[in-house]
């Protein structure tokens, strides 16, 4: 891993530490309630962002055996779990979150530079290095961090995310949240922070 992609890594940290701790503050019935996302509840977002997570540590699998490896079994299969998302308590969703998380994390820091240069594909989409992965997983996890709607915007950002040049259709997606009003929502009551710990080791 070369020092670019080390400080990748560490803001994909850095992020997911901070949806973990909104994450953690959504109730059962605040997690039914809409997202800044059409047809999406907070809860869609969050099995959607554990899922994709999954989806891209199979990616990174098949990279580090030099194998062909879907992200998801299919289209069909992606969206029907992230529906199981409104379906699922905040316990369950916030600790399917977590370990997600880390088993992307963990594989991420062990790849090879001849593995980040495998060519993977998500769907239907062209074929690109994994090391693309990185920026795509530090993307999905501060855009969706803002669909949540529950007050972290990209004012929250830091700095080297709302200056670091994406590709499209990432740049793009970027920009629609900068274009979003920001309001600040009353944050929800705070509850005991117990499961779903994410803790990446040294």
């Amino acid at each position: 891993m070369d020092d670019a992609q080390s400080r990748l890594n560490d803001q994909i940290d850095d992020a997911t530490q901070r949806l973990l701790s909104t994450a953690r503050l959504i109730t059962d019935s605040d997690l039914r309630q809409p997202s800044l996302l059409p047809g999406w509840t907070r809860g869609h977002v969050l099995a959607h962002v554990a899922r994709s997570a999954d989806a891209m540590r199979n990616l990174l699998v098949g990279a580090r055996s030099g194998k062909d490896r879907p992200a998801y079994p299919s289209a069909e299969a992606r969206e029907a779990d992230i529906e199981q998302g409104p379906r699922a308590s905040a316990k369950d969703l916030v600790t399917g979150l977590a370990d997600s998380a880390m088993a992307f994390r963990t594989i991420a820091r062990q790849l090879t530079e001849e593995a980040w240069a495998f060519p993977v594909r998500i769907l239907g989409s062209g074929p690109f290095p994994a090391s693309q992965l990185l920026i795509r997983r530090l993307v999905e996890v501060e855009l969706h961090h803002c669909d949540l709607g529950t007050g972290y915007s990209p004012d929250d950002w830091p700095l080297g995310f709302t200056l670091m040049r994406l590709g499209e259709p990432m740049h793009s997606q970027r920009q629609d949240r900068l274009s979003r009003p920001h309001p600040r929502p009353a944050p929800p009551k705070p509850v005991p922070p117990p499961r779903g710990s994410f803790r990446p080791l040294a």
